[in-house]
């Protein structure tokens, strides 16, 4: 039997056989609670807000990404002579043919250093699950763990089962174009200095870690790796086992350390030794200069000027609907249950 305090409160039966719980506001979900009402008014006032925050956003997103000057040049097709313009996977298959392509560039804006160099590719799935897999991070962090290739098949070892460091399809498949500038007849100095994370540089590849076997397997893939330098100063090779999540990537190649003024027409020497012809993949080189939010990132911007002008639109509509058509709040004939069938008299 239950009782019930002075307040009100019930209190349970205190019978020792009883299996009734001990009564608990906590239980009883009694607790006080926030329950906020959606009043028009509260509505719209948080959609103002939000728009009237996003779309400056946006905009001023979108003005940094226009002060980002890009020179973009894709070379795959036009660095094959035209002799070997229907045997383009011959071409680049072929250890005899000349590979020294000479492509010219002009700089549209002046451009601030630092100034970066990208390569781009397309048509190349990084996010491969087989692909993906096909690396031992024990093994490029630690000399210790050097024969620790069971994740690295096919480029795990090598005929007379010796290890291949680094082993797996990602580090076999390094990208090789290499990009030489000049100026006015002047080589302008590309710096590979910190074009890779601190974090991969410190924790993911180790100091002790030297390349062996690498490309030596019969099947060559991409770069090759001077063995005498530790995995963790080789940045070109850290770049690239950073896998792209989408099919068409940019990775950092180096940077420019000097300015370059508007109109100035820059020649770049590229040995176009990548093969991407066997799976109809694209190569460009990119120069770019950043900004506060990076580089050139139009989405970001058209983003949040899209967000915030359907909160603004949304609005205003719902301030004609108030105005033109308004209805009490908690008015409860909307009800399903109170409104009458079609056609049936009270």
């Amino acid at each position: 039997m239950n009782t019930e305090d002075p307040d009100g409160t019930p209190q349970y039966s205190s019978k020792k056989n009883s299996k009734r719980p001990k009564y608990s506001r906590f239980t009883q979900q009694e607790l006080p609670a926030c329950k906020p009402l959606l009043t028009p008014g509260i509505v719209i006032i948080t959609l103002i807000v939000v728009g009237i925050v996003f779309i400056p956003v946006g905009l001023v997103s979108l003005f940094a990404s226009g002060r980002v000057v890009e020179v973009v040049d894709r070379y795959d097709e036009d660095c094959i002579p035209s002799d070997y313009s229907k045997k383009m996977l011959a071409y680049i298959q072929s250890t005899k043919t000349n590979k020294t392509c000479i492509r010219s560039l002009i700089v549209p804006k002046q451009m601030k250093s630092p100034i970066y160099i990208y390569y781009e590719l397309d048509h190349f799935y990084q996010n491969h699950r087989r692909y993906v897999k096909s690396r031992s991070d024990k093994q490029l962090s630690s000399k210790k763990f050097e024969n620790e290739t069971k994740t690295c098949g096919p480029e795990d070892f090598t005929g007379k089962r010796s290890s291949i460091v680094p082993c797996g399809l990602i580090a076999w498949s390094l990208f090789n174009d290499s990009y030489r500038f000049s100026l006015n007849n002047k080589v302008v100095h590309v710096s590979k200095k910190d074009i890779a994370w601190d974090s991969d540089q410190n924790y993911k590849f180790g100091s002790d870690v030297y390349p062996k076997n690498f490309q030596n397997n019969g099947l060559i893939g991409g770069a090759k790796l001077n063995s005498s330098i530790p995995l963790s100063k080789q940045e070109d090779l850290i770049v690239w086992m950073r896998t792209a999540a989408f099919p068409t990537f940019r990775k950092l190649y180096g940077k420019i350390e000097e300015d370059l003024k508007a109109d100035q027409k820059i020649t770049v020497e590229i040995q176009n030794n990548y093969n991407t012809y066997s799976f109809g993949g694209q190569k460009k080189l990119v120069l770019s200069t950043t900004s506060w939010i990076g580089g050139k990132n139009d989405f970001l911007g058209a983003a949040y000027l899209t967000v915030g002008g359907v909160c603004v639109f949304m609005a205003i509509s719902f301030i004609l609907l108030y105005i033109i058509k308004p209805r009490p709040l908690g008015d409860p004939s909307y009800l399903s249950w109170n409104r009458n069938p079609a056609g049936q008299l009270n």
